[in-house]
Formats: C-alpha cells, structure tokens, sequence
C-alpha cells in the first residue's frame, strides 16, 4: 500500500487515526490538517507513530521560532538575495505539479556569503518551500486531485570549483537538512541537466543531508535532457532555454521574470569582510624555511580543497605532485601544478581547490624562504573530496536513479 488517502493497510490507518489523536494538542499550528497533509509526516517515517509525532511536533516549534506563517506576507529577502540567488519557479509538469528551477552556475556564493547572513538565506528559502506548498494547494483545486509535491530542474551548467567552498557546502546542506525535516514528502522528481565532470564529488558532499527517499527521487539526464523533460512536462510550461515554447512577454527565452539567473555580487552589497572558519591544524613556519603537507590521491577525478590564514603577514603557498614515493623532495624535483605565489592571508583567509587527473602524492607547501626575520603561524584545513560512485556511473547513462 502506498500510505496515500484511499490505499491504505488497516494498519496505516489505524496508525493514522492514533496519530491525529495524539497531536491534537497542536493540530491547529499546522498549515493544513487534512489526512493528506498528516499521511506525508507518517510515510517520511515509514508510520512509526512515535517518530512521525516526533518530527512534526518539532515542525510546530519550527514555525513559531522562523515565524513561518508570515514569512510570505510580511517579510521580503534582502536586495541581494532578491537579485543574485538564482532560481525560482516557472510552468507545472503534466500532473499539475509546480516546477523549481534551481540554476547554479551563475550563482556566486562567496558574494552572497558576504553580503547576507546565515538566517537571511534560511528565510528566503523557507519562503521559497511556503511559496510551493501554497501553489500546490492552488493546483489541488484546479485540477481536482491531490498535488502535494513538485518537480526540480537542477542546472548544473558550469558547476565549478567556487560552489565548493566549505562555508558554502554546509550552508547548503543546513538548507537541505530544514527541508528534509519540515517539508516531507515534498518532492516528486529532481532532473540534474547538463552535470559537468565535478558533479559527482559535489553530490557526494550533500548527499548524506538527503534522505534514501529523496535520493531515490534524482535522476541525472544525459545529452537528452530536453527530450526526458518534456516526457514529464508540455512544451507551453518549459521555457525556450530549456526546450520548450514558453518565453516571458518580451519573448525572453529563459523566462527571466520568473527564474533569477543571479550572477556575480557586487562588493558594494558586501556587509561581511571574511567568512569566520574553523581549522582543523596550525603550524609555525621558521624564517627562511617551508613546510610540506602530503595526500595520497587513489584515483583521478578526487579533489583536493584548502583553507588557510596566517596571523600576522602573507606566506607563501604551492601545490606539488611528487615524482618520486617514499622520500621528501624539494620544490623544484617536483611537477608544481598550483604555482607558488604569496598570498595576503593574513587580512582575508585563502581558500582553492585542485581536481586531481592522476593518482599519485599531492604537497601543500607553505613557503616562507624570502622571509629573513619573521616566522609565520598558519592555520589550515586540507580534504580529499572523493565523487560519489551511483552518480558518477549513472553520468555514462542516460538518466538512471541514484542510489
């Protein structure tokens, strides 16, 4: 039985009918109290009673604490937010289901990290789900059947290095985790188009935000997205960009007017000089001197990602890989495949990454030869990311589901 409204087991739904009698108490907080709406929290816990009563209950301190009931009337993002977070909804698939195009390449995370704050992003995207959940309801009664969940267009067109920035992945991911925990069952499809080689070490950075249900609704299109979307959309809800016939009234072919292509922040939006992190090591580097850091990379596609600062003037930094195991060599025995440069991260800490092609021993050398007097303390966090192997093979496919 699928746990919906007119299939359930005697069991379901005598787990239901316990389950609206035990949050009586707080039934009239929710948005809607429909059986519909109460059989998503029990099927997001496979009706475990006390883990479905668990969650929602946590849901109704949720949305006093976000004051969630107003967010879409009263409250607006910031400018920055408004002009520069890409996506936005557009069109409905042929069940009815609002469509959400989330676009991340022109997003520019360090910019909005800098120029919003943590809650700032959470809000917009609460309002963001609101917003949704709302636009379902409108598509129940026109259509007259249950809509409860949308479709996702995820473009990842031009996914790069800066959208793994670490303050960013773990912003993204408390993002992900609020909308696991309040937003059950939300979800009907999420299509991945036009996946660069990076994808799968990205995905493999949230995919343990998502539960094994959400992860089962991804699916990663190849070539043919534009043919497998419209299998699940009309042509008069898909924008032109995405091959569609739906402009905006200029005849925009990305719909602009209701999709947000960001872009980069100006610095004239920044409120935040630097973006407070926490390092996992430190170390003194001696006049005149250096010190090397080794990761052993076990096969192509793995990425290395660093943050640094120094206390109190600029140091030296290069990325190495070793031509010779079991043995220290120095910089110039060695292939310098990040050159060597001083940087001033002493007044904005340092961050990069290197998508490593061949296997082999990586060095992070932190250089303070030229200096002749002073010693430089370095803070500093390396990780080997490595891509998530279901969406790396399924990238050579055409559209298989993630597991």
């Amino acid at each position: 039985m699928s746990g919906r409204v007119g299939d359930l087991s005697p069991k379901q739904a005598e787990t239901l009918a316990k389950f609206q009698e035990n949050i009586q108490d707080i039934l009239p907080n929710l948005p809607v109290q429909d059986d519909h709406y109460l059989l998503r929290w029990l099927r997001a816990r496979g009706f475990n009673l006390q883990k479905a009563e668990h969650m929602v209950r946590k849901h109704v301190e949720f949305r006093k604490q976000m004051k969630v009931d107003t967010l879409t009337t009263t409250w607006e993002p910031p400018e920055v937010m408004t002009r520069y977070f890409a996506g936005g909804m557009c069109g409905y698939d042929k069940d009815g289901s609002p469509i959400w195009y989330d676009v991340i390449g022109p997003l520019d995370p360090k910019g909005l990290m800098h120029s919003a704050s943590k809650q700032d992003f959470l809000k917009t995207k609460i309002r963001d789900c609101e917003l949704l959940r709302e636009e379902c309801i409108k598509q129940s009664k026109k259509h007259g059947k249950q809509i409860e969940a949308i479709t996702m267009i995820y473009d990842c067109e031009n996914l790069g290095m800066k959208h793994l920035w670490k303050p960013a992945v773990e912003l993204y991911g408390e993002v992900l985790t609020m909308f696991e925990d309040n937003y059950p069952e939300g979800l009907k499809t999420l299509f991945v188009i036009k996946a660069p080689k990076v994808f799968p070490v990205a995905y493999n950075l949230i995919k343990h935000f998502l539960s094994e249900d959400t992860r089962k609704k991804i699916q990663v299109l190849g070539g043919n997205w534009k043919e497998a979307l419209l299998q699940n959309i009309d042509a008069e809800q898909l924008p032109v960009y995405y091959g569609g016939t739906l402009t905006d009234p200029d005849g925009n072919p990305r719909c602009m007017c209701k999709i947000n292509f960001g872009g980069d922040v100006p610095k004239s939006y920044y409120i935040l000089e630097s973006i407070k992190q926490q390092y996992e090591s430190t170390v003194t580097v001696n006049r005149g001197s250096t010190f090397q850091s080794e990761y052993e990379i076990l096969f192509p596609g793995c990425v290395l990602r660093w943050q640094f600062m120094t206390d109190s003037a600029d140091i030296g930094f290069g990325v190495y890989q070793k031509t010779k195991i079991g043995e220290r060599q120095k910089a110039g025995e060695m292939v310098e495949v990040v050159s060597n440069q001083r940087y001033n991260s002493h007044l904005v800490p340092e961050d990069g990454t290197l998508t490593c092609m061949e296997p082999g021993i990586y060095v992070l050398r932190f250089d303070n030869t030229y200096s002749i007097i002073h010693s430089k303390k370095v803070s500093y966090s390396v990780e080997v990311l490595l891509p998530d192997k279901g969406s790396e093979a399924q990238m050579d496919g055409l559209g298989k589901k993630i597991k």
